[in-house]
Protein backbone atom coordinates (compact mmCIF):
# COMPACT_ATOMS: atom_id res chain seq x y z
CA UNK A 1 0.00 0.00 0.00
CA UNK A 2 3.09 2.36 1.01
CA UNK A 3 4.43 1.69 -2.65
CA UNK A 4 1.48 2.16 -4.16
CA UNK A 5 0.26 5.59 -2.58
CA UNK A 6 4.01 6.28 -3.35
CA UNK A 7 3.68 5.75 -7.03
CA UNK A 8 0.42 7.73 -7.22
CA UNK A 9 1.84 10.54 -5.88
CA UNK A 10 4.39 10.81 -8.39
CA UNK A 11 2.34 10.67 -10.73
CA UNK A 12 0.52 13.36 -9.86
CA UNK A 13 3.05 15.62 -8.58
CA UNK A 14 5.96 14.80 -11.81
CA UNK A 15 6.10 16.90 -13.64
CA UNK A 16 5.45 19.59 -11.67
CA UNK A 17 3.61 22.14 -14.40
CA UNK A 18 1.33 19.19 -15.80
CA UNK A 19 1.26 16.02 -13.36
CA UNK A 20 1.06 12.95 -15.54
CA UNK A 21 -1.57 11.62 -13.67
CA UNK A 22 -3.73 14.56 -13.11
CA UNK A 23 -2.77 16.95 -15.64
CA UNK A 24 -2.88 19.43 -12.70
CA UNK A 25 -0.03 22.05 -12.22
CA UNK A 26 1.09 24.28 -8.77
CA UNK A 27 -1.35 27.00 -8.78
CA UNK A 28 0.71 30.01 -7.92
CA UNK A 29 -0.63 33.18 -5.33
CA UNK A 30 -0.96 36.72 -6.54
CA UNK A 31 3.23 37.58 -5.08
CA UNK A 32 4.50 34.92 -7.16
CA UNK A 33 2.64 34.87 -10.40
CA UNK A 34 0.81 38.70 -10.61
CA UNK A 35 -2.86 39.53 -11.42
CA UNK A 36 -5.62 42.27 -10.56
CA UNK A 37 -5.90 43.75 -7.11
CA UNK A 38 -9.00 45.23 -6.11
CA UNK A 39 -10.94 47.32 -3.91
CA UNK A 40 -14.59 47.93 -3.64
CA UNK A 41 -16.36 50.40 -1.23
CA UNK A 42 -20.41 48.88 -0.45
CA UNK A 43 -22.34 52.00 -0.17
CA UNK A 44 -24.87 50.68 2.84
CA UNK A 45 -26.79 54.22 2.78
CA UNK A 46 -29.53 52.56 1.92
CA UNK A 47 -29.43 49.23 4.16
CA UNK A 48 -31.22 48.78 6.95
CA UNK A 49 -29.61 48.98 10.90
CA UNK A 50 -28.06 45.49 11.60
CA UNK A 51 -27.94 44.17 8.09
CA UNK A 52 -24.87 45.53 7.24
CA UNK A 53 -22.80 42.52 7.60
CA UNK A 54 -25.33 40.12 5.71
CA UNK A 55 -25.11 42.41 3.05
CA UNK A 56 -21.36 42.41 2.68
CA UNK A 57 -21.82 38.83 2.65
CA UNK A 58 -24.34 38.87 0.15
CA UNK A 59 -22.19 41.37 -2.05
CA UNK A 60 -18.82 39.06 -1.66
CA UNK A 61 -21.05 36.15 -2.60
CA UNK A 62 -22.28 37.42 -5.63
CA UNK A 63 -19.23 38.59 -6.79
CA UNK A 64 -17.67 35.18 -6.42
CA UNK A 65 -20.42 33.48 -8.59
CA UNK A 66 -19.67 36.34 -11.13
CA UNK A 67 -15.74 36.05 -10.96
CA UNK A 68 -15.88 32.26 -11.38
CA UNK A 69 -17.31 32.00 -15.08
CA UNK A 70 -13.89 33.86 -15.92
CA UNK A 71 -11.97 31.28 -15.24
CA UNK A 72 -9.95 32.71 -12.52
CA UNK A 73 -8.47 30.18 -10.93
CA UNK A 74 -8.37 30.49 -6.40
CA UNK A 75 -9.49 34.29 -6.58
CA UNK A 76 -9.04 35.89 -2.73
CA UNK A 77 -12.71 37.89 -1.97
CA UNK A 78 -12.08 39.26 1.52
CA UNK A 79 -13.81 41.97 4.01
CA UNK A 80 -11.66 44.85 4.85
CA UNK A 81 -13.79 46.59 7.78
CA UNK A 82 -17.42 47.80 7.47
CA UNK A 83 -17.75 48.18 3.97
CA UNK A 84 -14.79 47.48 1.91
CA UNK A 85 -13.93 44.34 -0.07
CA UNK A 86 -10.82 43.24 -2.03
CA UNK A 87 -10.66 41.13 -5.17
CA UNK A 88 -7.60 38.95 -5.51
CA UNK A 89 -7.54 37.63 -9.06
CA UNK A 90 -4.07 35.90 -8.99
CA UNK A 91 -2.69 35.28 -13.08
CA UNK A 92 -5.55 37.20 -14.57
CA UNK A 93 -5.82 40.87 -16.14
CA UNK A 94 -9.53 41.85 -16.64
CA UNK A 95 -10.82 44.47 -18.99
CA UNK A 96 -12.52 47.65 -17.58
CA UNK A 97 -15.90 46.08 -18.60
CA UNK A 98 -15.60 42.98 -17.21
CA UNK A 99 -14.44 45.02 -13.72
CA UNK A 100 -17.79 46.99 -14.22
CA UNK A 101 -19.77 44.26 -14.88
CA UNK A 102 -18.74 42.74 -11.73
CA UNK A 103 -19.47 46.02 -9.38
CA UNK A 104 -22.91 46.41 -11.43
CA UNK A 105 -26.16 45.96 -9.28
CA UNK A 106 -28.71 45.65 -12.73
CA UNK A 107 -26.56 44.53 -15.22
CA UNK A 108 -29.23 45.24 -18.13
CA UNK A 109 -31.44 47.90 -18.66
CA UNK A 110 -34.25 48.49 -21.40
CA UNK A 111 -34.91 51.75 -23.16
CA UNK A 112 -37.16 53.54 -25.12
CA UNK A 113 -36.95 56.17 -27.06
CA UNK A 114 -37.52 59.82 -25.47
CA UNK A 115 -39.13 62.58 -27.65
CA UNK A 116 -37.67 65.82 -28.03
CA UNK A 117 -39.31 67.38 -24.21
CA UNK A 118 -37.93 64.61 -22.25
CA UNK A 119 -34.29 63.82 -20.87
CA UNK A 120 -32.60 61.42 -22.28
CA UNK A 121 -30.61 59.31 -20.16
CA UNK A 122 -28.56 57.30 -22.93
CA UNK A 123 -27.47 58.42 -26.50
CA UNK A 124 -26.12 56.89 -29.62
CA UNK A 125 -26.55 56.90 -33.36
CA UNK A 126 -29.41 54.91 -33.03
CA UNK A 127 -31.06 57.99 -31.10
CA UNK A 128 -31.90 59.22 -27.57
CA UNK A 129 -32.92 56.91 -24.62
CA UNK A 130 -34.39 56.96 -21.67
CA UNK A 131 -35.64 53.95 -19.35
CA UNK A 132 -38.25 51.57 -20.58
CA UNK A 133 -41.03 52.03 -17.61
CA UNK A 134 -44.20 51.08 -16.21
CA UNK A 135 -46.84 51.31 -13.54
CA UNK A 136 -47.29 48.31 -11.30
CA UNK A 137 -49.87 48.56 -8.15
CA UNK A 138 -49.27 52.47 -8.85
CA UNK A 139 -45.35 52.17 -8.93
CA UNK A 140 -43.26 53.04 -11.93
CA UNK A 141 -40.61 50.98 -12.38
CA UNK A 142 -37.77 50.53 -15.32
CA UNK A 143 -37.69 47.25 -16.55
CA UNK A 144 -33.86 45.28 -16.19
CA UNK A 145 -32.51 42.49 -15.58
CA UNK A 146 -33.06 42.10 -12.02
CA UNK A 147 -36.31 40.97 -13.20
CA UNK A 148 -34.34 37.71 -14.70
CA UNK A 149 -34.35 34.02 -13.64
CA UNK A 150 -31.42 32.98 -13.20
CA UNK A 151 -31.70 30.39 -16.07
CA UNK A 152 -30.38 32.57 -18.92
CA UNK A 153 -28.59 30.51 -21.89
CA UNK A 154 -27.17 30.73 -24.91
CA UNK A 155 -28.39 28.54 -28.10
CA UNK A 156 -28.16 28.51 -31.97
CA UNK A 157 -30.91 29.97 -33.41
CA UNK A 158 -32.92 28.18 -36.68
CA UNK A 159 -31.26 30.69 -38.92
CA UNK A 160 -27.39 29.83 -37.53
CA UNK A 161 -27.31 33.03 -34.89
CA UNK A 162 -26.66 32.97 -31.35
CA UNK A 163 -29.30 33.61 -29.70
CA UNK A 164 -29.32 34.89 -25.83
CA UNK A 165 -32.59 33.24 -23.77
CA UNK A 166 -34.08 34.20 -20.84
CA UNK A 167 -36.95 34.32 -18.39
CA UNK A 168 -38.92 37.11 -17.03
CA UNK A 169 -40.18 36.56 -13.22
CA UNK A 170 -43.50 37.17 -12.21
CA UNK A 171 -42.98 41.12 -11.48
CA UNK A 172 -40.82 41.32 -14.90
CA UNK A 173 -43.79 39.50 -16.79
CA UNK A 174 -46.17 42.39 -15.66
CA UNK A 175 -43.25 44.84 -16.36
CA UNK A 176 -42.67 43.24 -19.64
CA UNK A 177 -45.87 42.78 -21.05
CA UNK A 178 -47.24 46.34 -20.44
CA UNK A 179 -44.02 47.98 -21.78
CA UNK A 180 -43.78 45.12 -25.15
CA UNK A 181 -47.33 46.11 -25.60
CA UNK A 182 -47.09 49.73 -25.82
CA UNK A 183 -43.94 49.45 -27.84
CA UNK A 184 -45.15 47.46 -30.70
CA UNK A 185 -43.54 48.61 -33.70
CA UNK A 186 -41.01 51.01 -31.77
CA UNK A 187 -37.87 50.39 -31.19
CA UNK A 188 -36.26 48.99 -27.49
CA UNK A 189 -32.64 49.07 -26.80
CA UNK A 190 -30.80 47.76 -24.24
CA UNK A 191 -27.52 48.83 -21.85
CA UNK A 192 -24.96 47.64 -19.90
CA UNK A 193 -24.54 50.79 -17.61
CA UNK A 194 -23.90 54.04 -19.43
CA UNK A 195 -23.35 51.75 -22.84
CA UNK A 196 -25.15 50.46 -25.49
CA UNK A 197 -25.41 46.41 -25.88
CA UNK A 198 -23.75 46.66 -29.07
CA UNK A 199 -24.11 43.24 -31.65
CA UNK A 200 -21.42 41.19 -33.30
CA UNK A 201 -20.90 43.99 -35.94
CA UNK A 202 -20.53 46.70 -33.20
CA UNK A 203 -23.64 48.39 -33.62
CA UNK A 204 -26.24 49.64 -30.79
CA UNK A 205 -28.35 46.55 -29.46
CA UNK A 206 -32.14 48.24 -30.53
CA UNK A 207 -34.34 45.71 -32.11
CA UNK A 208 -38.25 46.76 -33.57
CA UNK A 209 -41.44 45.16 -30.78
CA UNK A 210 -42.79 43.04 -32.58
CA UNK A 211 -45.17 41.70 -30.63
CA UNK A 212 -46.12 41.79 -26.57
CA UNK A 213 -43.43 39.83 -24.64
CA UNK A 214 -44.36 37.83 -21.16
CA UNK A 215 -42.62 35.33 -20.21
CA UNK A 216 -39.31 34.34 -22.31
CA UNK A 217 -37.45 36.86 -24.57
CA UNK A 218 -34.57 36.56 -26.43
CA UNK A 219 -31.32 38.98 -27.41
CA UNK A 220 -29.55 38.25 -30.63
CA UNK A 221 -27.11 39.33 -32.62
CA UNK A 222 -24.20 39.01 -29.93
CA UNK A 223 -21.18 36.90 -30.68
CA UNK A 224 -21.03 33.60 -28.89
CA UNK A 225 -18.28 34.21 -26.65
CA UNK A 226 -19.71 38.00 -25.56
CA UNK A 227 -23.67 36.05 -25.19
CA UNK A 228 -21.99 33.25 -23.33
CA UNK A 229 -20.15 35.46 -21.00
CA UNK A 230 -23.13 37.84 -20.29
CA UNK A 231 -25.59 35.09 -19.47
CA UNK A 232 -23.09 33.53 -16.80
CA UNK A 233 -23.20 37.34 -14.97
CA UNK A 234 -26.40 37.34 -15.45
CA UNK A 235 -26.75 33.95 -13.89
CA UNK A 236 -24.54 35.05 -10.75
CA UNK A 237 -27.27 37.39 -9.43
CA UNK A 238 -27.74 40.81 -8.45
CA UNK A 239 -26.00 42.39 -5.74
CA UNK A 240 -27.96 44.09 -2.60
CA UNK A 241 -25.76 46.98 -2.40
CA UNK A 242 -24.08 49.39 -4.90
CA UNK A 243 -20.03 49.12 -5.46
CA UNK A 244 -17.60 51.51 -6.21
CA UNK A 245 -14.14 50.90 -7.07
CA UNK A 246 -11.90 52.89 -4.59
CA UNK A 247 -8.29 50.76 -5.76
CA UNK A 248 -7.49 49.45 -9.04
CA UNK A 249 -3.92 47.98 -9.66
CA UNK A 250 -2.30 45.39 -12.08
CA UNK A 251 0.69 43.31 -9.70
CA UNK A 252 3.16 42.40 -11.28
CA UNK A 253 4.82 39.45 -10.07
CA UNK A 254 6.86 40.48 -6.87
CA UNK A 255 9.15 37.65 -6.94
CA UNK A 256 7.89 35.20 -9.91
CA UNK A 257 8.95 31.91 -11.34
CA UNK A 258 12.72 32.44 -10.31
CA UNK A 259 11.80 33.02 -6.61
CA UNK A 260 9.79 29.83 -7.11
CA UNK A 261 12.54 27.82 -8.71
CA UNK A 262 14.92 29.15 -6.05
CA UNK A 263 12.45 27.72 -3.03
CA UNK A 264 12.30 24.40 -4.96
CA UNK A 265 16.07 24.51 -4.70
CA UNK A 266 15.87 25.67 -1.12
CA UNK A 267 13.95 22.76 0.27
CA UNK A 268 15.92 20.01 -1.69
CA UNK A 269 18.66 21.49 -0.33
CA UNK A 270 16.91 21.58 3.32
CA UNK A 271 15.80 18.12 2.91
CA UNK A 272 19.52 16.45 1.63
CA UNK A 273 21.02 18.22 4.53
CA UNK A 274 18.42 16.94 7.08
CA UNK A 275 18.96 13.19 5.15
CA UNK A 276 22.32 13.53 5.99
CA UNK A 277 22.35 13.84 9.26
CA UNK A 278 19.89 11.25 9.94
CA UNK A 279 21.96 8.77 8.13
CA UNK A 280 25.44 9.68 10.10
CA UNK A 281 23.51 9.47 13.45
CA UNK A 282 21.34 7.10 12.90
CA UNK A 283 23.03 4.96 10.38
CA UNK A 284 20.38 2.00 8.77
CA UNK A 285 17.63 3.61 10.44
CA UNK A 286 18.59 7.14 9.19
CA UNK A 287 18.52 5.99 5.62
CA UNK A 288 15.49 4.48 6.04
CA UNK A 289 13.50 7.99 7.37
CA UNK A 290 15.19 9.98 4.45
CA UNK A 291 13.21 7.35 2.19
CA UNK A 292 10.40 8.39 4.28
CA UNK A 293 11.25 11.76 3.81
CA UNK A 294 11.35 11.59 -0.14
CA UNK A 295 7.88 10.37 0.05
CA UNK A 296 6.82 13.04 2.97
CA UNK A 297 7.62 15.48 -0.17
CA UNK A 298 6.07 13.54 -2.83
CA UNK A 299 2.82 13.15 -0.99
CA UNK A 300 2.62 16.45 0.31
CA UNK A 301 3.32 18.36 -3.23
CA UNK A 302 0.46 15.61 -4.55
CA UNK A 303 -1.98 16.68 -1.64
CA UNK A 304 -1.00 20.69 -2.78
CA UNK A 305 -2.26 20.03 -6.20
CA UNK A 306 -5.30 17.95 -5.80
CA UNK A 307 -7.16 20.25 -3.02
CA UNK A 308 -5.68 22.66 -4.45
CA UNK A 309 -3.34 25.00 -2.40
CA UNK A 310 -2.09 28.53 -3.93
CA UNK A 311 1.17 28.77 -2.59
CA UNK A 312 2.46 31.85 -2.35
CA UNK A 313 5.44 33.46 -0.43
CA UNK A 314 4.00 32.50 3.09
CA UNK A 315 2.75 29.21 1.92
CA UNK A 316 6.19 27.83 0.92
CA UNK A 317 7.67 29.51 3.94
CA UNK A 318 5.13 27.06 6.05
CA UNK A 319 6.29 23.86 3.48
CA UNK A 320 10.30 24.91 4.32
CA UNK A 321 9.13 24.92 7.66
CA UNK A 322 7.31 21.47 8.13
CA UNK A 323 10.61 19.89 6.11
CA UNK A 324 12.49 20.22 9.10
CA UNK A 325 9.71 19.36 11.65
CA UNK A 326 8.85 16.43 9.48
CA UNK A 327 11.95 14.16 11.39
CA UNK A 328 10.97 14.81 14.64
CA UNK A 329 8.57 12.08 15.24
CA UNK A 330 11.60 9.75 13.49
CA UNK A 331 13.92 11.08 16.61
CA UNK A 332 11.29 10.45 19.28
CA UNK A 333 11.02 7.12 17.76
CA UNK A 334 14.35 6.46 16.91
CA UNK A 335 15.66 7.30 20.77
CA UNK A 336 13.13 5.08 22.09
CA UNK A 337 14.34 2.08 19.42
CA UNK A 338 17.96 2.78 21.02
CA UNK A 339 16.92 2.90 24.88
CA UNK A 340 14.84 -0.66 24.26
CA UNK A 341 18.35 -2.07 21.97
CA UNK A 342 20.38 -0.97 25.00
CA UNK A 343 17.83 -2.88 27.57
CA UNK A 344 18.28 -5.84 25.47
CA UNK A 345 15.51 -6.31 23.21
CA UNK A 346 15.94 -7.87 19.95
CA UNK A 347 15.03 -5.45 17.30
CA UNK A 348 11.48 -6.48 16.27
CA UNK A 349 10.84 -6.07 19.86
CA UNK A 350 12.46 -2.66 20.33
CA UNK A 351 10.81 -1.57 17.04
CA UNK A 352 7.35 -2.20 18.49
CA UNK A 353 7.89 -0.93 21.91
CA UNK A 354 10.11 2.46 20.67
CA UNK A 355 6.74 3.30 18.35
CA UNK A 356 4.22 2.49 20.59
CA UNK A 357 6.05 4.38 23.76
CA UNK A 358 6.83 7.47 21.69
CA UNK A 359 3.30 7.43 20.40
CA UNK A 360 1.46 9.56 22.98
CA UNK A 361 4.69 12.45 23.00
CA UNK A 362 3.89 12.45 18.96
CA UNK A 363 0.15 12.47 19.22
CA UNK A 364 0.25 16.03 21.56
CA UNK A 365 3.37 17.54 20.01
CA UNK A 366 1.45 17.36 16.74
CA UNK A 367 -2.40 17.94 17.58
CA UNK A 368 -1.05 21.57 19.66
CA UNK A 369 0.57 22.48 15.87
CA UNK A 370 -2.73 21.13 14.25
CA UNK A 371 -4.23 23.65 17.36
CA UNK A 372 -2.39 26.50 16.36
CA UNK A 373 -2.57 26.24 12.45
CA UNK A 374 -6.21 26.42 13.10
CA UNK A 375 -6.41 29.66 14.93
CA UNK A 376 -3.53 31.14 12.29
CA UNK A 377 -6.49 29.67 9.39
CA UNK A 378 -9.48 31.39 11.45
CA UNK A 379 -7.66 34.53 11.84
CA UNK A 380 -6.35 34.74 8.03
CA UNK A 381 -10.13 34.34 7.27
CA UNK A 382 -11.91 36.30 9.32
CA UNK A 383 -9.87 39.03 12.03
CA UNK A 384 -6.68 39.36 9.78
CA UNK A 385 -8.22 38.80 6.82
CA UNK A 386 -4.70 38.06 5.55
CA UNK A 387 -4.13 35.57 2.82
CA UNK A 388 -0.36 34.61 3.60
CA UNK A 389 -1.85 33.82 6.85
CA UNK A 390 -4.39 31.50 5.59
CA UNK A 391 -1.67 29.96 2.94
CA UNK A 392 0.63 29.63 5.91
CA UNK A 393 -1.61 28.11 8.15
CA UNK A 394 -2.91 25.34 5.67
CA UNK A 395 0.60 24.21 3.80
CA UNK A 396 2.14 24.25 7.60
CA UNK A 397 -0.73 21.62 9.00
CA UNK A 398 -0.55 19.68 5.63
CA UNK A 399 2.70 19.37 5.93
CA UNK A 400 2.85 18.19 9.84
CA UNK A 401 -0.29 15.58 9.37
CA UNK A 402 1.94 13.97 6.23
CA UNK A 403 4.89 13.95 8.58
CA UNK A 404 3.20 12.74 11.33
CA UNK A 405 1.81 9.59 8.68
CA UNK A 406 5.05 9.15 7.44
CA UNK A 407 6.70 8.67 10.52
CA UNK A 408 4.06 6.45 12.36
CA UNK A 409 3.30 4.19 9.00
CA UNK A 410 5.78 4.36 6.09
CA UNK A 411 9.12 4.92 8.53
CA UNK A 412 7.83 1.64 10.76
CA UNK A 413 7.40 -0.43 7.41
CA UNK A 414 10.00 0.06 6.26
CA UNK A 415 12.09 -0.89 9.36
CA UNK A 416 9.81 -4.02 9.69
CA UNK A 417 11.18 -5.12 6.59
CA UNK A 418 14.58 -6.30 8.55
CA UNK A 419 13.29 -7.66 11.34
CA UNK A 420 14.06 -11.97 11.15
CA UNK A 421 17.22 -10.65 8.32
CA UNK A 422 20.44 -11.42 9.69
CA UNK A 423 20.50 -7.67 9.65
CA UNK A 424 18.89 -7.85 12.62
CA UNK A 425 21.91 -9.12 14.74
CA UNK A 426 23.34 -5.87 13.71
CA UNK A 427 22.48 -3.74 15.98
CA UNK A 428 25.58 -1.33 15.15
CA UNK A 429 23.66 -0.50 12.36
CA UNK A 430 20.84 1.02 13.75
CA UNK A 431 22.51 3.45 16.06
CA UNK A 432 26.66 4.33 16.38
CA UNK A 433 25.96 4.40 20.39
CA UNK A 434 25.01 1.31 20.84
CA UNK A 435 28.27 -0.68 22.09
CA UNK A 436 27.20 -3.79 20.57
CA UNK A 437 28.54 -5.08 17.30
Amino acid sequence: MVLIVFILAALVVLPFDDGILTGLGIRLGLDLQGGTHIVYKVDLSSVKPGQEASTVAGVMGVLNNRINPMGVTEPVIQKRGSDRITVELPGRDISDKEKERLSRVVMLEFGELASENETARWENERGRWKPATAIIDGEEKALTSQYFEENTYVRQGEMGGVELIFEWDKEGSELSEEITGRLIGQPMAIFEGDEALRGEEGQPYAPVVQSTIVDVGQITGLSFDDATSLSQQLNAGRLPAPLTIIDDEIISPILGEKFVEMSLRAGLIGIILVMLFMIIYYRLSGLLASLALVFYGLLVMALFKLIPVTLTLAGIGGFVLSIGMAVDANILIFERVKEELRAGRTLGAAIEAGFNRAWTAIRDSNVTTFIICGILYWLGSSIVASAPVKGFALTFFIGVAVSMFTAIIVTRTLLRLFVGTPLARRTGLFSPRLGRK
